[in-house]
């Protein structure tokens, strides 16, 4: 039996029939008691991503993952598997790494307490003449956290009896699996903080409705048409918007200005003024650069498409792994979005947005589509930033991203207003509405 046989069948993003009804009250966007019961019954059960794998390739290497109140350790050891601990000194609880680096093994600052790379305590003061109930070295371990890799990420979970990773995920991993992620190149590496609770990031990411709306630079690029893109979602609360890397047909760029469309035909050999209207341009263009991909990938270094089909290597399947990770996988690019809570903040969320490109022979810069060109090369430091109103991330400027940020503030504070009730959603945003059910499945105990 194949992998792709364990694709459930998706249910149809775009058919209001699958939902329950639950309605979206401004209260969870703001609500202290709400984020709690998020921790008790969400945050506690899920499987977070650390990080990347690229970052600790060596044996000692670690990352550490805040998450509100917790701090957790993953480590790489000498076999080249991943463990994860939490980040507090089984002597006095005190958090001893503060971010990603490497050692040997982990000392606590405070009374000097040595911890190896699997978790067991090495030395500490006074060991063998000082404590009643023991020598504690070799007798004692940091708590453990199961841990687990897919897609080039280190994954962790708090809970000892949840899904395994590779259930939690369904079916993303058979879903993507003709993309070797783990090959991706992190070339932007951004964390920023923005005044808005972290599901407005999902809710945004759920559907395409306000592209024409916010993002004027995305229809000539990719068609986000009513009836374009597949609108596809699972009984875990993933889903995807499968969306044709092609003009759309509706938002039109003015006559005399450059297509970008007809770059992306040119550099795959494909004559842009071959076509004898613009729905030709856009409908046969898509179809001949398919095959065109197909035909030259090998010989012009594209290895990364050696197993990607027609609609891998031209489309953009832009997925979210709930609750919080969405993944644009683009033909030559991953975008990697995450939301978090800030720590006794509801009303603001850590937005991460790492800009992943697979490796092409002979290039040594790509454009990261969300963060412009960059050298292809691994960023070795993250970028933290506060939003602002945009002044944070002048850099960002225009972009996609920058641009949903630029809504979070507004969103946020429509949240409170007597105003507002319920969503009142289109087909389109199905999706919205899932996410919360799922979410109300999880903080009410009936998941997973």
């Amino acid at each position: 039996m194949t992998e792709q046989a364990h694709v459930p069948p998706p249910m149809d993003g775009r058919d209001p029939s699958n939902l329950r009804g639950d309605k979206i009250t401004g209260d969870r966007y703001f609500s202290r008691a709400f984020a709690q019961k998020e921790w008790d019954g969400l945050w506690t059960k899920i499987w977070h991503v650390a990080g990347r794998l690229a970052e600790i390739p060596e044996p000692g290497d670690f990352l550490v993952h805040n998450f509100l109140h917790e701090s957790v350790i993953c480590i790489r050891q000498d076999d080249g598997a991943v463990r994860a601990f939490y980040n507090s000194c089984g002597h006095r609880g005190m958090r001893m790494v503060d971010e990603t680096s490497s050692m040997e093994a982990i000392t606590c600052p405070y009374h000097g307490w040595r911890w190896g790379k699997d978790g067991v305590l090495q030395s500490a003061q006074d060991a063998e003449v000082d404590f009643s109930q023991g020598n504690p070295c070799g007798a004692l371990s940091l708590k453990e956290l199961r841990c687990d890799q897919w897609g080039g990420f280190v994954w962790y979970t708090m809970d000892d009896d949840g899904p395994s990773l590779r259930d939690y995920l369904a079916p993303m991993p058979a879903l993507y699996r003709n993309y070797p992620m783990e090959t991706a190149v992190r070339v932007a590496w951004y964390r920023i903080k923005v005044d808005a609770n972290w599901k407005f990031v999902t809710d945004n990411f759920s559907e395409s409705y306000h592209t024409r709306t916010a993002h004027p630079q995305v229809p000539p690029w990719i068609d986000q048409d009513v009836d374009s893109g597949r609108h596809e979602m699972w009984p875990a609360g993933h889903g995807r918007t499968v969306q044709p890397m092609r003009p759309s047909l509706s938002d039109r760029p003015p006559e005399g200005v450059d297509h970008m469309f007809r770059h992306i035909l040119s550099a795959w050999d494909i004559d842009p003024d071959a076509y004898d209207s613009y729905e030709h341009f856009a409908l046969k263009g898509w179809k001949d650069l398919k095959a065109a991909k197909q035909a030259l990938w090998k010989e012009r270094g594209y290895v990364h498409y050696e197993k990607m089909n027609d609609e891998e290597i031209t489309d953009s399947p832009h997925t979210v792994i709930f609750p919080n990770v969405t993944i644009s996988f683009l033909p030559d690019n991953l975008i990697f979005f995450r939301s978090e809570p800030v720590k006794d903040e509801p009303e603001k969320c850590w937005f991460d947005l790492w800009c992943m490109a697979f490796p092409v022979e002979g290039q040594d810069e790509v454009e990261s589509i969300m963060a412009g060109p960059k050298p292809l090369r691994e960023a070795m430091t993250c970028e933290h930033r506060e939003f602002d109103r945009g002044k944070g991330v002048p850099e960002l400027a225009g972009q996609i991203v920058y641009q949903d940020m630029e809504l979070a503030e507004n969103m946020q504070a429509g949240m409170h207003s007597r105003g507002y009730d319920d969503a009142y959603l289109s087909d389109q945003e199905t999706r919205v509405r899932f996410f919360h059910e799922v979410l109300n499945d999880w903080i009410e105990g009936r998941k997973p």
